[in-house]
């Protein structure tokens, strides 16, 4: 049986997050520069957007670039930028047709302006699309964006348009970045790391997380289809006991 005949379509995750790690050991394990695995680690994106599309997932979102990726050294940081330019004008053809509509979260004022052109041009070329909503986390923290959203609801309570007594989870959530968006029920992290880096924190309360030693470059479908059979063997009971659930 096929990983694809293994999983049970009603069964999944609605939203899935991931942090594509380990482009720059990949490069480095064949004796190239960093930018090349970025380079390579496009095909990884291309093949599990597909993948994600092929089994139904609503929502894919990538975590590209964190606020603290500025302080890697200058030449790496323009080839990505560079590089993110290029990517977004060649795949916008590849997400229109596997009717993927692109998003993207975080401190976009921050990017270059041809890259925050380029993205939001394709944002806009791909707004009517449904099968899949594909975010890039770009310039993106946690931290920053759970900041962003405590001052604007500061400012609201300040203006008067909303009581501090009525300021909720669900306030909250509606102020932050993915206001819109379900939580990631599936959270993957490749290249053996485990940790969460600054990514959703508020938003993965409840997700499962797994974790593959797979660097990304070498990513494709059949591992996100492995994370999914994994996600659907676990027993998610959200504070409850299992008699409860059953």
């Amino acid at each position: 049986m096929s990983l694809l005949e293994q999983i049970d379509k009603d069964r999944l995750p609605l939203h899935v997050a991931v942090i594509m790690d380990g482009n720059g050991r990949w490069a480095k394990e064949k004796g190239k520069l960093r930018v090349f695995g970025h380079q390579n680690g496009v095909v990884a994106v291309r093949d599990t957007v597909e993948g994600a599309v092929e089994l139904g997932i609503k929502y894919l979102t990538l975590y590209a670039f964190s606020t603290e990726n500025w302080n890697r050294p200058k030449l790496e940081v323009m080839a990505l930028m560079e590089l993110l330019v290029s990517t977004i004008s060649k795949e916008t053809k590849t997400l229109m047709d596997n009717g993927v509509k692109l998003n993207a979260i975080g401190n976009l004022n921050s990017l270059p302006e041809k890259c925050h052109k380029q993205l939001k041009e394709a944002m806009e070329k791909t707004s009517a699309n449904t099968n899949c909503t594909l975010t890039l986390a770009l310039s993106y923290s946690s931290r920053w964006e759970i900041t962003e959203a405590s001052r604007k609801i500061a400012e609201k309570v300040r203006d008067g348009e909303l009581r501090s007594e009525d300021i909720t989870e669900e306030v909250v959530s509606a102020h932050l970045s993915t206001a819109g968006m379900p939580d990631p029920e599936l959270m993957i992290r490749t290249s053996g790391e485990h940790r969460i880096s600054n990514y959703l924190l508020w938003q993965i309360a409840y997700a499962e997380l797994y974790f593959t030693p797979k660097l990304w470059p070498d990513f494709r479908r059949q591992d996100l289809f492995e994370a999914v059979i994994d996600y659907q063997k676990r027993e998610r009971r959200f504070g409850m006991t299992s008699e409860q659930l059953n």
